[in-house]
């Protein structure tokens, strides 16, 4: 594998699985299956041969990592708002 593919295939580690689990998070309005639904996608990958170094699996775990504490936090202040909005009517 040359130079340009590592650090493509790097970058992306990096930032699509965090914004994955944001993703789902949305759409299906809870922050575990957001994160389930991401790493059944990374497995997914890695079984198709497209993930095959160590550097790569840290890159997905850190951004997943990141992805889902952010999914969480915002989980959180929605259902929060939700729930002022509720008291004050």
């Amino acid at each position: 594998m040359d130079l340009a593919t590592l650090e493509t295939k790097l970058l992306l580690a990096l930032i699509l699985p965090g914004l994955l689990v944001v993703f789902f998070t949305r759409v299906t309005f809870h922050h575990i299956v957001g994160l389930v639904l991401t790493i059944a996608l990374i497995a997914a990958s890695i079984y198709a041969g497209y993930t095959h170094t160590w550097i790569l699996y840290v890159a997905d775990a850190l951004s997943l990592t990141v992805g889902f504490w952010y999914a969480t936090r915002m989980v959180k202040r929605a259902r929060e708002h939700e729930h002022e909005h509720e008291e004050v009517e």
